[in-house]
């Protein structure tokens, strides 16, 4: 089948995606003109084939009945990775065995009510832990900067097939939405559990559960330890624990499992008014261009003091919202549903921060080998810590966020008064330019002015900023051997996604899910 792409103004792209078979899609708003670009299948004499053309779509999965498999593969925690890992087990005649430390989607949706609505949180149940991971309820985007090898077409058609939009196989920032993604993933977890894999929902794998699936899993193939879940062998240990289980890595470093630092990064949350970043993007749009391309997004990149400063999940048309996982602390992080229709739009604003780093800049300003030692492979988790309980300190419990308005963030002034925010459960002034550490907020500050020369009125004060994001990617990586994708120290122990360091997001994490259990799954064959 042939393919040709067509360069079209929006209101016609929208009309020949009515029409034709669509395999990719993107927005060009570089220019004042903005285009669409449609790549769509054709026939052999070069004619769009209709969008009904009797083609398939996608090889669709096909899943074994594994209850009563002769082997089993205990995964830790039940995120992308985990989800994704323990239906590529299933296609390959491998029984599943999922723990969770949270609760499945519809009782998690109730404690994230709880905590929206500034009543407390429930440190087992929350944006972070749960079913679905991080990202069933904030946002849902499914585009990565990854550049790992793997056939991520896969991660979007097994999204598609469990009930995601047509769009998703070719949109090129591809997005589910917090109102939608859940049911996608109920429908994973129901497909799991027909085909005859188990899940264990608000269970914590502590270290004596952990000791006994690694225990277990070192028994050759064909063996049955007596203790063995549902007395079946287990060929392995899936890790994908997501980068938020603090107490997970505290536990494994305990228990001998290699840990180290890596780069990660740490900011705040801007949000402006949706209507002046479609302004910014589009050029002054029209009410017709915004129902047909939706809401504008932004992705802004500088180097300040030889450390990146950058946007990362920007969420257009959505909302902010409370993402620790921790009592004491306070994390921000962003969602949109699949409208993307809110006044607002925000964005995280990060800095690289690099293991030597916490040498130089501890929490305070004043350098200290004591307080991060080199050797330790949590300080870069110490140090994301101490932060959040910094903004928690000037916040106000249990859930109001550090708030200042962006100019006065630069010009290094209080803020007398907030501009309405997304943020449900509420905002307090505070003076983030004064308490946040300077190698991160003089890099913030500067790299504000950078973007308002690319995009002149981005740096205003109808936007303002929440404290803290810190949960952009992991600051421990769980090294594995690159051909075995077993830990350096623990055989049978796969870590895998975001809380591992290989990954940066839901469709990264979905894909080395699938890039384990294949792993796995050459031992059985």
């Amino acid at each position: 089948m042939n393919q040709t792409t067509l360069i079209l103004s929006p209101e016609k792209a929208y009309d020949a995606e009515q029409r034709y078979r669509v395999v990719k899609r993107s927005i060009d708003a570089r220019q004042k003109q903005l285009k669409v670009h449609l790549t769509v299948l054709t026939d052999e004499h070069g004619a769009p084939l209709p969008k009904d053309a009797p083609i398939p779509l996608y090889e669709p999965p096909h899943f074994q009945d594994v209850h009563n498999a002769e082997h089993s593969v205990a995964i830790i925690g039940a995120g992308p990775a985990g989800l994704f890992a323990a239906l590529t087990l299933i296609e390959h005649g491998i029984r599943p065995i999922i723990y969770e430390r949270g609760k499945e989607v519809a009782e998690r949706k109730k404690d994230i009510a709880t905590l929206n609505r500034n009543l407390g949180l429930n440190a087992e149940s929350n944006y972070c832990f749960g079913e679905g991971g991080a990202g069933t309820f904030s946002d849902g985007k499914l585009f990565s900067r990854s550049k790992k090898r793997g056939n991520m077409q896969r991660v979007m058609e097994l999204f598609h097939h469990f009930g995601g939009d047509d769009r998703l196989l070719y949109e090129a920032h591809a997005h589910i939405g917090s109102d939608k993604l859940p049911t996608i993933i109920r429908r994973m977890r129901e497909c799991i559990l027909e085909h005859g894999g188990e899940i264990h929902f608000s269970t914590y794998v502590d270290e004596q559960l952990f000791r006994s699936l690694i225990a277990n899993s070192q028994y050759p193939i064909g063996g049955t330890p007596s203790n063995s879940p549902s007395g079946r062998p287990l060929l392995g240990v899936i890790l994908a624990i997501g980068h938020s289980a603090h107490d997970t890595y505290h536990m494994l470093h305990a228990n001998g499992v290699a840990l180290a630092t890596k780069g990660f990064a740490m900011g705040v949350r801007a949000e402006h008014p949706q209507a002046l970043i479609n302004k910014l993007m589009y050029h002054d749009p029209s009410p017709e261009l915004i129902r047909l391309v939706g809401n504008a997004s932004y992705s802004l990149v500088t180097q300040v003091q030889g450390r990146g400063v950058y946007s990362f999940c920007m969420c257009p048309g959505g909302h902010i919202v409370p993402a620790g996982s921790a009592l004491n602390s306070c994390v921000v992080n962003g969602m949109s549903a699949s409208h993307r229709n809110s006044p607002y739009a925000n964005s995280g604003m990060v800095v690289e921060i690099r293991p030597e780093d916490l040498l130089q800049y501890p929490i305070g300003g004043t350098p200290s080998n004591s307080q991060y030692p080199q050797a330790d492979p949590l300080a870069g988790l110490r140090f994301q810590q101490e932060l959040e309980r910094l903004a928690f300190e000037h916040g106000s419990a249990p859930s109001l966020a550090p708030a200042q308005r962006m100019r006065d963030f630069v010009e290094g002034k209080a803020s007398k008064t907030l501009p309405s925010c997304s943020y449900l459960p509420g905002t307090v002034s505070s003076r983030l330019d004064q308490w946040l550490p300077e190698h991160i907020g003089k890099r913030l500050q500067q790299g504000f002015r950078d973007f308002d020369r690319k995009y002149r009125g981005f740096l205003t004060n109808e936007a303002v900023i929440l404290g803290v994001e810190s949960r952009s990617s992991s600051a421990v990586r769980l090294p594995r051997d690159p051909e075995t994708l077993q830990s350096i120290s623990t055989p049978h122990l796969y870590p895998c996604g975001e809380g591992a360091g290989y990954a940066g997001g839901i469709t990264s994490s979905a894909l080395d899910g699938i890039n384990v259990a294949l792993k796995i799954a050459e031992q059985k064959d």
